[in-house]
């Protein structure tokens, strides 16, 4: 009897967390799959290869795209008021998505507004930092300030706050390939710095190269 007892208490808590832990996917935003190839999500947006900016070539491809939902009835995106995503990809796949809202979206709210409606959908929040020194802070960007988080082994999910107009946003990123593609993005840096006079160099030796071959062919055209 004792047996029968424990096993229905355990079937009732097992129904009661399920929907918790599939509110806690923290792999997806909307139609969205942190990891997702390049390739996929340009379907997904009806977007162009050509709208792809390349930050970084090595010693990995760091790769941005900017997409504006369109303002379409019946988009799941477009109702939550976005104005604009951010994608970022690291050799091809998604590893961190950039959400910027409608600023009259969300005029008047509060931080704590924003944090109970996002736990809603991704449950409490584990991390509600105070203000800290951003010039310090890694894994946010300079521009903006972290109200709340959301986070498991493998993912994180970050309300801020931009410190240039005040708006709000939402950045979720793999922590690995986050990892991975910030010690990238720091070594082609010093990639950059390293090459910079030899590339100068060289871009200055083609124009006068070009600018010598132009004087030899006016040389024989000109005609005072």
């Amino acid at each position: 009897m004792k047996t029968i007892r424990c096993s229905i208490l355990c079937f009732i808590a097992a129904l009661l967390t399920a929907p918790l832990l599939r509110a806690q996917d923290l792999s997806k935003y909307r139609h969205f799959t942190l990891g997702m190839n390049l390739t996929k999500l340009l379907e997904r947006t009806g977007q162009k290869m050509t709208d792809v900016k390349m930050i970084h070539g090595r010693p990995a491809l760091i790769q941005e795209l900017i997409w504006w939902p369109p303002n379409v009835p019946g988009t799941s995106v477009r109702s939550e008021n976005v104005e604009q995503l951010l994608f970022s990809f690291y050799n091809g796949e998604l590893y961190k998505i950039s959400v910027t809202y409608d600023r009259s979206s969300t005029e008047g709210l509060t931080e704590a507004d924003m944090v109970k409606s996002i736990s809603a959908k991704y449950g409490p929040a584990t991390i509600v930092p105070p203000e800290i020194d951003l010039a310090t802070s890694e894994g946010y960007s300079t521009k903006q300030k972290p109200v709340a988080t959301w986070e498991d082994a493998e993912y994180s999910f970050s309300l801020v706050r931009s410190s240039f107009g005040d708006d709000l946003g939402l950045v979720a990123f793999s922590k690995r390939a986050n990892t991975q593609a910030d010690f990238a993005i720091a070594e082609a840096l010093k990639l950059d710095e390293q090459e910079g006079p030899k590339r100068d160099a060289e871009r200055q030796k083609k124009k006068m190269n070009d600018l010598e071959v132009m004087r030899q062919k006016n040389q024989k055209t000109f005609r005072p």
